[in-house]
């Protein structure tokens, strides 16, 4: 490792050779401004924001992607000249940029705003011709508004990243626009609904639907009876929202807000998710045992569901025919909850809080409810939900601690590390070794499959029989292990896919972190020690052991991959075309 002395505004300092500026600097504390830089997805030097002066050089140079390669190397990031440049091209982008900031959805969270803020930027100081686009509303999951975009290629770059690449630069320079193909809407392309295109935005160009105005509706009427359930990560992230450190768990400020709302009921997803294991576990054993189509494949995230259907539909039989957790919550409250409360399920609202813009797209999938009743109404996000929070007035981080509402309300651990890759495997794996082996395992903390690595494999001995399995996240890493698929060369028996990068918890509905926060620090892995946190301090951490599973299972749905289980829990999937 060649280590190499530089100066930095004339101070010296020591880093590794090829150390681009931009690295340098935030490792000493100096903020250098980018709007394109994601790092190791979108590194082109585009945005020209982070432009720094290196002595010698003939020009300016883009210090997110200019390496450090010589010795004695002077760097200046905040000459008069610079910052003079940065406003300039700040004022640039204004020049052809959507500036109603107060009713944008990004407003207080934008990054080209906070940017004009600290480099007092005149905002009408170049004015001339201007493009215009009509929003794209076309999906169910997202809005595009092509009047706040600065071109800057995030999103370009996290689709690609996703592998499936609908959106990208059309057309040359001032009428150039980051559209689909052939400028069609995004919901006749290939668009999975990941959503990973909005939590890289710097602006408000891509945000999520706003539903929550039909919920204050629900929540507003006498008539209706309205069920909240939240998604496992949500607890893990939503305090971001309101200034609370990374990695945070407010579950028990959450549960008060929602009561304070004014939601009839208070549910944990994480119920849900013990039920999708009891139900997924029982399938995997089947397939074994009765020669079943293996890999069996997880099903709990929709955007990688509708991956496999555009991209790798001949793979469909190797999904698990099990509902999301978002899916068995809502089906169990229109049906065990509704019966046991003596409340008509077209009566009752059912409001799910996801880390998830594709969820929104999931509730109005065919073979998603019954009786012509969806299982869940409205799908908001955790950015959503923080909105309604911050509309109500309500102090978050000034909240006691409350409590889920009994029945089901309680979740397990197994259930609560849904939201980070490996959390599914490693449930499912807690629930089958028991099942199988017909005993109480005391080591069932599956570690193997934890963590962010692109893909993670182990082999257990379970019960006399070797189980491999594989665990991903991200489109771009779960193609591979399709295509050995459908090679033939696949040795594995399980697999568990999370669309998004890293699993729920850095999901499309997320909390929105600048590129100054996203390049530095993991939110994935913060994110996910709060689960496994919360796991380690919980009552029961493996699902078959969840008081209210064994309940509902004893009073209600006999036993796991029954006739009536089947009818609510499980589901069927569609070829989808891909444009």
């Amino acid at each position: 490792m060649e280590m190499l002395n530089i100066k930095i505004n004339g101070k010296d300092y020591t880093v590794e050779k090829n150390t681009t500026i931009l690295e340098a600097c935030h490792k000493f504390g100096i903020k250098i401004p980018t709007l394109c830089y994601l790092k190791e997805i979108n590194e082109i030097g585009a945005c020209r924001m982070c432009l720094c002066e290196v002595k010698g050089a003939r020009s300016l140079v883009a210090a997110c992607v200019y390496p450090i390669e010589r010795d004695g190397t002077e760097i200046f990031t905040n000459t008069p000249e610079i910052r003079k440049y940065r406003k300039t091209n700040l004022e640039l982008l204004l020049s052809n940029h959507d500036k109603k900031c107060l009713s944008c959805p990004r407003n207080d969270n934008c990054e080209l705003q906070q940017l004009c803020l600290e480099y007092k930027v005149d905002e009408t100081k170049f004015q001339g011709e201007e493009t215009h686009y009509e929003e794209d509303k076309s999906t169910l999951h997202l809005v595009r508004n092509n009047n706040k975009c600065i071109l800057c290629r995030r999103c370009v770059a996290a689709c690609k990243n996703q592998y499936v690449s609908v959106i990208g630069a059309n057309n040359r320079g001032f009428d150039t626009a980051i559209t689909c193909a052939f400028d069609k809407d995004l919901n006749e392309v290939s668009c999975v609904s990941c959503g990973q295109c909005t939590v890289v935005c710097p602006t408000g160009a891509l945000v999520e639907r706003d539903d929550t105005a039909k919920v204050f509706e629900a929540i507003a009427d006498p008539a209706k009876h309205v069920v909240v359930h939240t998604a496992p990560s949500i607890r893990a992230t939503l305090g971001e929202c309101f200034g609370m450190p990374i990695g945070t768990n407010v579950t028990g400020k959450m549960t008060t807000a929602l009561h304070m709302l004014g939601f009839d009921k208070v549910f944990d997803t994480n119920f849900g998710a013990d039920l999708t294991i009891m139900e997924e576990g029982t399938e995997f054993i089947d397939r074994v045992q009765n020669g079943g189509t293996l890999p069996m494949i997880t099903s709990c995230s929709p955007g990688w569901i509708k991956f496999c259907e555009h991209y790798y539909p001949d793979l469909i039989p190797h999904l698990s025919t099990c509902k999301s957790p978002q899916q068995m919550q809502g089906s169990m409250i229109k049906s065990y909850y509704a019966e046991k409360a003596g409340i008509d399920p077209k009566d009752i609202v059912v409001v799910s809080v996801m880390p998830c813009v594709a969820k929104k797209f999931e509730i109005t999938r065919d073979d998603q409810g019954r009786d012509g009743m969806q299982d869940n109404d409205i799908s908001i996000t955790t950015r959503e939900l923080a909105k309604m929070i911050k509309t109500a007035g309500i102090q978050f981080t000034e909240l006691e601690d409350g409590e889920f509402d009994s029945l089901m309300g309680i979740g397990s651990g197994a259930g609560t590390i849904f939201g980070a890759s490996g959390g599914v495997m490693e449930a499912a794996l807690r629930t089958v070794a028991d099942v199988l082996t017909g005993e109480d395992l005391e080591k069932f903390e599956y570690t193997e499959v934890r963590g962010m690595d692109d893909v993670k494999e182990a082999t257990y001995n379970v019960a006399g029989i070797d189980v491999n399995v594989a665990v991903t996240s991200g489109l771009k890493n779960a193609a591979k292990l399709l295509d050995d698929i459908r090679a033939g060369k696949s040795k594995y028996h399980f697999i568990e896919v999370m669309c998004c990068p890293g699993g729920c918890i850095n999901g499309g509905g997320q909390p929105i972190q600048p590129g100054h926060v996203r390049n530095f620090v993991d939110l994935r892995e913060k994110r996910a020690e709060a689960l496994y946190d919360d796991d380690r301090n919980l009552p029961f951490r493996k699902s078959h052991d969840n008081p209210e599973i064994k309940a509902i299972y004893d009073e209600y749905l006999e036993k796991p991959g029954s006739h009536k289980a089947h009818e609510l829990l499980h589901t069927s999937y569609v070829e989808r075309k891909k444009y």
